[in-house]
């Protein structure tokens, strides 16, 4: 289905995603793992996969060749990294040989990512003029938006916004922002694991390189969290609002806690204990597929 026959974004992707970082591991000797676990994730129901880790377009297409239906979507691409020039033509051919499968996830990076950041909502605004002069439309695209003025950039000229590492407080505070029309499809982190300890370490590990970065820790501070939050680590406080843990049941119910406060989508990642996250935690997915009812 393509995003402008279905009448809305949310209509083509469903109400839940998974967002994982391994599936655009560009070792060709993994490709047909990857190609399977796709085919498999299609299976069971997932309406859509968000490629993280900066990831490009070159890392949708073969998941969306080895697939029927699902979307792709980059979670995000950064506008450093891909010339506004590049990502047009490479939109232009997967689109050509696969109508309507492809979501075009933009985002700005952060400082301490790339030596290039400088004036990042100009960029972003120069970025989506050249895209609209090569012809990509702006309901084929999201942005990365945490803060008021990419809501509304990502409400004006894209489709909707796609923010990390959020709470459903946040989204709260987008969908009123962004209106009823746009997209809101936030990420979310889950530990499928009930031992407050053990499922407290796992989320901690993920959330190190966040706690470093200053667009995060000022959206955190937006929320009411405070300095003492980020120390050590980051508080239970932080944790257990940034992360869904606990059993199948008490996870589900975090997920949908975004879906009441005005998501369209939820792109969840999923940690699994003792794995990296550029691992496929597959028997987890099978058991969060069968948690939310696909």
């Amino acid at each position: 289905m393509s995003f402008s026959d279905s009448g809305t974004q949310a209509s083509a992707i469903g109400r839940y995603g998974l967002w994982n970082t391994g599936l655009r591991d560009p070792d060709p000797a993994r490709a047909a793992e990857l190609s399977e676990t796709a085919m498999e994730l299609e299976q069971l129901g997932y309406g859509a996969l968000w490629l993280g880790g900066s990831s490009g377009i070159e890392h949708a297409a073969p998941l969306i060749e080895a697939t029927s239906k699902i979307t792709v979507a980059t979670g995000i691409l950064s506008i450093w990294q891909h010339e506004a020039q590049e990502t047009a033509d490479r939109w232009a051919a997967l689109e050509a040989a696969h109508p309507g499968r492809f979501l075009l996830g933009l985002g700005v990076s952060h400082a301490k990512l790339t030596t290039q950041y400088k004036r990042p909502f100009a960029a972003m605004v120069d970025y989506l003029d050249a895209l609209d002069a090569a012809g990509i439309p702006a309901d084929r695209r999201v942005l990365a938006a945490l803060g008021p003025r990419m809501l509304e950039l990502s409400r004006d000229r894209a489709a909707g916004a796609h923010p990390y590492l959020v709470t459903p407080e946040h989204t709260a505070q987008a969908r009123e922002a962004l209106g009823q029309g746009p997209l809101l499809a936030p990420e979310f982190t889950v530990v499928l694991e009930a031992d407050p300890d053990r499922a407290r370490a796992t989320a901690r590990e993920t959330l190190a390189l966040y706690l470093q970065l200053t667009n995060y820790t000022n959206s955190w501070l937006r929320l009411g969290f405070t300095e003492d939050d980020f120390a050590h680590g980051g508080s239970d406080r932080l944790v257990d609002a940034l992360f869904g843990w606990g059993d199948e049941q008490r996870v589900r119910e975090r997920i949908d806690a975004f879906l009441d406060a005005g998501a369209d989508h939820v792109a969840i990642q999923v940690l699994a204990p003792g794995e990296d996250r550029a691992g496929l935690p597959r028997e987890q997915w099978r058991r969060l597929a069968a948690a939310l009812e696909l």
